[in-house]
């Protein structure tokens, strides 16, 4: 793996462990729970594709990969995960900064390293 996509998988585990936990709102659907925890699953394997792009500076497979993220997001009950996602599309179309680009994935990839399935634990 290139250096920066350790670099962002590490900042995705160190985030992800200390951040709240992001679960869907679909979840309490029994009916639903197993679509949820398989959008879950495949959730480290999403965030390889976005970091895969960015380090090669593939913007426009980025963009559609965030466009893909953004409506699978919304439909599994993962509603924070969309607006993160929408930044990064837009950042791309409106041919933003890099830095900024870059920023915005950190923002969606740390969403997208709290997801979680199940049901939160009482406390």
């Amino acid at each position: 793996m290139p250096p920066s996509s350790t670099r962002g998988v590490f900042l995705v585990t160190r985030t992800s462990q200390s951040a709240e936990p992001l679960y869907s709102a679909l979840s309490v659907d029994p009916d639903l729970r197993e679509m949820v925890d398989l959008f879950v699953e495949e959730m480290p394997q999403r965030i390889g594709n976005l970091l895969a792009r960015l380090d090669t500076s593939d913007w426009e497979g980025l963009r559609r990969a965030a466009h893909q993220l953004k409506g699978a997001a919304g439909s599994y009950g993962f509603g924070p995960i969309s607006p993160a996602a929408a930044r990064v599309e837009d950042a791309i179309r409106k041919g933003s900064p890099e830095e900024e680009i870059r920023q915005a994935v950190d923002e969606l990839i740390e969403l997208c390293g709290r997801a979680r399935a199940g049901l939160p634990a009482e406390t």
